[in-house]
């Protein structure tokens, strides 16, 4: 019986490549952007004392009233506060951002990289980089990884549409996130006031957010990706890729034919 043909691999050193790189990346935004925000309410309390002492270089006992000057510095540790908070979530958001990106350029260049031996031409080259998340998978579980694919799939499709949000705003990326993962979409009046959850019929790309443990739930399912691609795909008797896929290579061998 002949050996089933190699479809695609995963060298196991480029495997190891793609994890440490990944890892490097999520632990210096730890330790050079997210750390930054470890003692916003100290570094809000220096922001007053630093106004303070400018405002005291011109206070007159005679005309100003003490308590009054104390209640603005109090505005300025709020205010100072207020936009440390969401400088802290855009840069949660930035990080997550860029390894969800990076993620899936690298995914698309190794299956483009292992397609090419198949001898296929541009057009499906292209397609595959035009794919988004669900027709990605889609082709993957087609040519026989749907056994292997990790059960955190589900993880990375929030990653995504999360992303999809921050970088488009409001519109179906958003009208899709509140659908299906509402819980990235957060009042912060509200839940730190102890009031009831904002309609979320009411929310907009402003009230996104991540936690730092979201964070981490993101990176892990991205290890776990890269752990789990098998080191050989090989090729079945039924296979049956998405008709996206199919159209492109019938377009390349019409192409060729030409």
């Amino acid at each position: 019986m002949p050996k089933p043909e190699v479809l695609m691999q995963m060298w196991n050193p480029y495997r190891e490549f793609l994890i440490q790189q990944h890892c490097f990346y999520i632990n210096q935004a730890r330790i050079r952007l997210m750390s930054q925000f470890n003692n916003i309410d100290a570094d809000a309390d220096k922001a007053a004392e630093a106004w303070l002492d400018r405002r005291s270089e011109f206070f007159d006992p005679d005309r100003d009233d003490e308590g009054s000057i104390y209640e603005d510095a109090q505005d300025v540790v709020i205010e100072f506060y207020r936009q440390l908070d969401e400088m802290q979530k855009q840069t949660r958001l930035s990080v997550v951002a860029g390894m969800y990106q990076a993620w899936e350029k690298n995914l698309k260049k190794w299956m483009t990289d292992e397609i090419r031996r198949w001898q296929i031409g541009p057009r499906t080259i292209a397609a595959i980089w035009g794919a988004d998340f669900p027709k990605i998978m889609a082709l993957l579980a087609s040519l026989g990884w749907s056994t292997h694919l990790p059960k955190n799939l589900s993880l990375l499709n929030q990653c995504r549409c999360v992303v999809n949000v921050f970088k488009h705003g409001d519109g179906r990326s958003l009208e899709a996130l509140k659908q299906n993962f509402p819980k990235y979409l957060i009042d912060p009046i509200n839940s730190k006031l102890g009031l009831p959850a904002t309609e979320i019929e009411w929310l907009n790309h402003s009230h996104l957010q991540v936690t730092e443990a979201q964070v981490e739930e993101f990176s892990q399912a991205i290890i776990e990706f890269w752990a789990s691609v098998p080191e050989n795909i090989y090729s079945q008797e039924e296979i049956e890729p998405p008709s996206w896929f199919m159209k492109a290579v019938e377009q390349d061998r019409k192409a060729n034919d030409a």
